[in-house]
């Protein structure tokens, strides 16, 4: 079943790492979100990315797939450049790639197994439904649902609809493994079941992965290498121990979620009540 529904290209793996962006900017008008950014994503490795909001992580991660165009610089997969590659060259590349979606983007009129198989019709020949069955269930016992083949979106709770979408994105066997906030919304109990999984398909499958998250307890427990952005640049990097010992004090601001003084200082600011007051009879 792997190698069937493999979808081989001949690229050998470039020394430097699985992923490479090199000189990377991006704009979107006059903003610039990522400015010059610079990195290799090392094979069989955990590199989680984090950030404050806006700093460019998911848009980074995007272009690791090529969903995003650089206004200049260049993205590497392998020894492969893909960020000037056609959509038909990225349909072949894209199949190595896994991809988990923020809310997990699931489809609701579909079932758990037809939601796992989507990836396959779109990129595979089905000829053997009996061998596509053995794989739902293989996929669904790695995440440890298997028995949920009939269920509906609907019926799952947030965490395993995670876990359904997490076994849609290693359907085809991927070497690659992006993960766009796996945790937002869920408690820490099923937060740290969708950490224990990118630890164990790490382990089992030897995927390479990139996570993006706002959840220090998750980077820390996942991650071989974490890298934190700021105003669309690299300002730290380096594994749990050098993040958690940085000196810069972005770094310790954010790891330790405290609010920076100036911003506390406006927070803090009294200021005149408008003398514009509404009460609940203006709107009887």
């Amino acid at each position: 079943m792997k190698k069937k529904y493999d979808n081989n290209i001949d690229m050998e793996k470039n020394s430097n790492g699985m992923l490479t962006v090199k000189n990377l900017t991006k704009k979107f008008g006059t903003n610039v979100v990522l400015d010059n950014v610079s990195l290799t994503i090392e094979n069989g490795k955990t590199t989680v990315i984090i950030g404050p909001s806006g700093c460019g992580k998911t848009v980074l991660v995007k272009h690791l797939i090529a969903l995003l165009r650089p206004n200049s610089g260049e993205v590497y997969f392998k020894n492969h450049r893909i960020d000037n590659a056609s959509e038909h060259e990225l349909n072949k590349i894209r199949t190595h790639y896994g991809f988990l979606f923020q809310g997990g983007a699931l489809f609701d009129s579909l079932s758990v197994t037809e939601n796992i198989i989507f990836p396959i019709r779109q990129h595979c020949k089905i000829t053997d439904w009996k061998e596509v069955e053995e794989l739902v269930k293989s996929k669904l016992a790695m995440v440890g649902l298997d028995g949920f083949q009939q269920f509906y979106p609907s019926n799952l709770s947030g965490g395993q609809q995670k876990r359904v979408a997490l076994a849609r994105a290693i359907a085809l066997n991927p070497e690659i493994i992006l993960y766009d906030e796996p945790t937002t919304g869920l408690d820490p109990i099923r937060s740290d079941v969708i950490n224990e999984l990118v630890l164990k398909l790490q382990k089992e499958l030897g995927v390479t992965s990139v996570v993006v998250t706002h959840d220090m307890k998750s980077a820390y427990k996942i991650a071989d290498r974490i890298v934190m952005l700021h105003n669309g640049k690299i300002i730290a990097d380096g594994n749990a121990d050098h993040i958690r010992n940085h000196p810069h004090p972005v770094v310790q601001q954010f790891i330790s979620g405290q609010v920076g003084e100036e911003d506390l200082a406006v927070l803090r600011m009294s200021g005149a009540i408008s003398q514009t007051q509404f009460l609940p009879r203006d709107f009887e």
